[in-house]
């Protein structure tokens, strides 16, 4: 499964519209509302790179609102959980 996470400038008026938009997609795994320089940041997981760029490139830019994307895809996760598990290793 790859990850992709996009940051979404939108319009300030049409914020939850777009959000909830980009929520309906398939592919698009969570929307969260943030502060700062991006209004959105969209988690896009998908099973191969090219559905990445369907979903980033094509339907991502059928949603009214959006102004400006960046995205980063991941390379590996790591998870407090992936964290305990390294630091238990040979301990009883």
């Amino acid at each position: 499964m790859i990850t992709s996470i996009v940051l979404v400038q939108a319009d300030p008026k049409g914020i939850p519209e777009c959000a909830s938009a980009l929520a309906g997609i398939p592919g698009v795994a969570e929307v969260y509302s943030v502060s700062g320089a991006w209004d959105l940041v969209v988690i896009v997981r998908v099973p191969d790179l090219e559905q990445i760029a369907t979903v980033v490139t094509q339907t991502f830019a059928r949603v009214p609102g959006i102004q400006r994307t960046q995205t980063l895809t991941a390379f590996r996760t790591y998870s407090k959980g992936d964290m305990e598990q390294a630091w238990d290793i040979g301990v009883e």
